[in-house]
């Protein structure tokens, strides 16, 4: 374990035997990127989660600050569809042990219609302590990349215009914020019986619920038919308009969470390492999906369904700023290209 969270580790520990009023034994829990997650078996049979946050991560830019994200996993259990806080500790919660199976791609691409149940009872719940927005967070990720001359995939900058574009046309007739998780892959998903339960708050915040439909069709590598049945399972109708607007997110989910990985590999190494995972492959293969998807000539297509300039669309109830500095560039790739691979 890095030695930064040594003395964190050992105390939450020593707080949780405290709390329980017995020994418990831990057994750490791999697959997180970010975080120290650990299932917890007490002497007397009870189990729960313990989820140890990096300061770090937020530190990096690579998740919302800590405070924020206890108070958003509060709020999300609220709502029905996060587990369980049991207790808090500096740094640290000790969670409730959801008992279910942790869903891979192909079962998030097989239960499209309960998947949408469990965003709805999130989306419906008590309003997070702070916002989100998949524009402001590429634009902090860049900046990222250019301060700190990390490496990103060739070409990333070349579509940056395209995001821009995209931008311009969500903002155009914006939907309600609402409590998103922002970063839902599969493995945030937990089938409990007939329900489906969401974890990991780490990038939570008000945001558009099209970002967070998008965003599973991205992680969950759907086909546009499946996203647009996705959509119409949330929405509850058949909107050419919200389902181009779930299409565009994908497109945002799969150019922002490229550089999610190119930053975590050049500004946290060695937690990195430590995980034994490929971010730099990971943020290559991300782009190349923006990139499949930036290339198809339905590209254009999804632009005019949302703004509704094409033929048999009402004029879009209102026209607003758009959603940051990437619209407001007149060519954002021409300002030079970082170091790719």
């Amino acid at each position: 374990m890095p030695d930064v969270l040594t003395a964190v580790h050992e105390a939450v520990l020593g707080a949780v035997r405290e709390w329980a009023g017995q020994p418990v034994a831990e057994t750490p829990i791999k697959g997180g990127l970010s975080h120290r997650i650990s299932r917890m078996d007490a002497a007397d049979g009870q189990r729960w989660l313990l989820r140890i946050l990096d300061p770090r991560v937020s530190a990096a830019g690579l998740g919302i600050p800590l405070d924020q994200e206890i108070a958003n996993t509060l709020r999300a259990a609220e709502a029905g569809v996060g587990p369980r806080v049991l207790h808090r500790m500096p740094g640290a919660l000790l969670l409730e042990y959801l008992d279910g199976a942790t869903l891979d791609a192909p079962a998030v691409r097989a239960l499209p219609g309960p998947v949408a149940a469990a965003c709805r009872r999130l989306h419906a719940g008590p309003r997070f302590v702070n916002d989100f927005s998949v524009f402001r967070k590429l634009e902090e990720f860049l900046a990222l990349c250019r301060a700190h001359g990390l490496r990103v995939p060739t070409g990333y900058e070349d579509s940056l215009p395209a995001a821009a574009e995209i931008g311009r046309a969500l903002a155009a007739d914006p939907l309600p914020a609402v409590p998103c998780h922002n970063d839902l892959l599969p493995e945030n998903f937990i089938r409990c019986g007939a329900d489906v339960k969401i974890v990991d708050y780490q990038l939570s915040g008000n945001n558009d619920p099209a970002f967070e439909l998008g965003d599973i069709a991205a992680e969950a590598d759907y086909d546009p038919d499946l996203t647009c049945q996705l959509s119409r399972a949330y929405f509850g109708e058949d909107s050419p308009r919200l389902e181009a607007r779930v299409r565009l997110n994908l497109i945002m989910s799969n150019l922002t969470w490229t550089l999610w990985f190119s930053v975590h590999h050049g500004l946290l190494r060695e937690q990195a390492a430590a995980a034994d995972f490929d971010y730099e492959a990971e943020a290559a293969d991300k782009f190349a999906q923006a990139v499949r998807d930036l290339d198809d000539p339905g590209f254009g297509r999804l632009i005019d369904d949302v703004r509704g300039s094409r033929p048999g669309f009402p004029t879009p109830r209102t026209t607003q700023e758009t959603q940051g500095g990437l619209n407001d560039r007149a060519d954002p790739g021409g300002r030079g290209r970082e170091t790719t691979r």
